[in-house]
């Protein structure tokens, strides 16, 4: 009878989520709002890729800032503001990396007001930002210049607020607006017109993700089962459209048809397996340095480590692994 009490209590006890009984370890991430491309997160959560990896995910949100502060703490251990990790490293030596890129292209378009027709009418117009030293106004600023011989102090870049650039948009209060995805559709629908695609002008890597060297160093079983898992979840959002639409409309708390929409447009963007070429690393160190204001590009090794996600994606190529 004693025997059968136990029993029964460590099954309860066991039926309790989040136990240490099964060894489970809580990982925090970070992200700054509930953006399509992190949609990637709940997938490998709810798809059980985490738990497989003995990792019980927790997301968060918060600004850039404060995230990456809290990587550094330790109370998260990612931040989806990978770029302004990047930043930091550059500026000012920050003891982290950037280890997963979930997108190939940089998830930003330019729209603007029906009268401005070419990249010769941004001269002199207003474009509204995420702000005048964001990573999209100086990627802006690079192409215009690069490709189209326009001086990027030929343009007013104004920072309205992060949302209210596409209201500026509309008010007339801007001739122009970089803008996200979400962001892109709605101003379509609304008579403005997709002006430039920023994932087609440059190659750059979008939704990243940042973690310290002491996590890295510490915790080298839980980067990879983190890999592991964010690569399955990848991999699943690239092949069940059916169901990686449905995550995306519970995640961003869209409407469907929106979702849909994203989910079309955007599939191919999203990497394979968790990682980027190195051309596509030097050319966001190039931009990086612009933002940061330094005098040299940091080496890519000094920036990234996706050795993880290349060491995950070999074992499941090995084991044949599919969704």
């Amino acid at each position: 009878m004693r025997n059968n009490l136990i029993l029964m209590a460590l099954a309860t006890f066991m039926a309790i989520p989040g136990r240490l009984v099964f060894g489970a370890e809580t990982i925090t991430v970070a992200v700054t709002a509930k953006a399509f491309q992190y949609t990637i997160l709940p997938i490998a959560h709810d798809r059980g890729y985490m738990k497989e990896e003995g990792i019980d995910l927790k997301i968060t949100y918060m600004q850039a800032a404060p995230s990456l502060q809290a990587v550094m703490a330790g109370s998260a251990q990612f931040s989806g503001a990978g770029s302004s990790a990047l930043v930091a490293i550059s500026k000012g030596g920050a003891p982290m990396k950037t280890v997963l890129a979930l997108n190939d292209q940089v998830l930003q378009w330019v729209v603007a007001r029906p009268n401005v027709t070419s990249v010769a009418d941004l001269k002199g117009k207003k474009v509204a930002t995420a702000g005048v030293a964001s990573l999209g106004a100086f990627m802006l600023k690079q192409i215009i210049s690069n490709k189209y011989g326009i001086d990027g102090k030929d343009v007013v870049f104004i920072d309205p607020g992060p949302l209210n650039r596409l209201p500026s948009l509309l008010s007339g209060a801007a001739d122009a607006a970089i803008v996200s995805a979400e962001e892109r559709y709605s101003a379509l629908d609304q008579g403005m017109k997709e002006f430039m695609y920023l994932g087609r002008e440059l190659k750059n890597s979008w939704g990243t993700i940042a973690t310290s060297d002491r996590f890295i160093k510490e915790q080298p079983k839980l980067m990879l089962g983190f890999s592991r898992a964010i690569i399955k979840a990848l991999r699943y959002f690239r092949q069940d459209r059916e169901g990686a639409i449905s995550a995306a409309v519970k995640f961003t708390e869209s409407e469907r048809a929106l979702v849909t929409r994203m989910y079309d447009d955007l599939v191919k963007t999203f990497t394979a397996a968790g990682h980027v070429d190195d051309e596509t690393q030097r050319n966001d160190l190039a931009i990086v340095k612009l933002v940061a204001e330094v005098n040299e590009v940091v080496p890519p090794q000094r920036a990234y480590d996706f050795s993880f996600a290349r060491q995950a994606e070999a074992q499941l190529l090995k084991q044949g692994w599919k969704p």
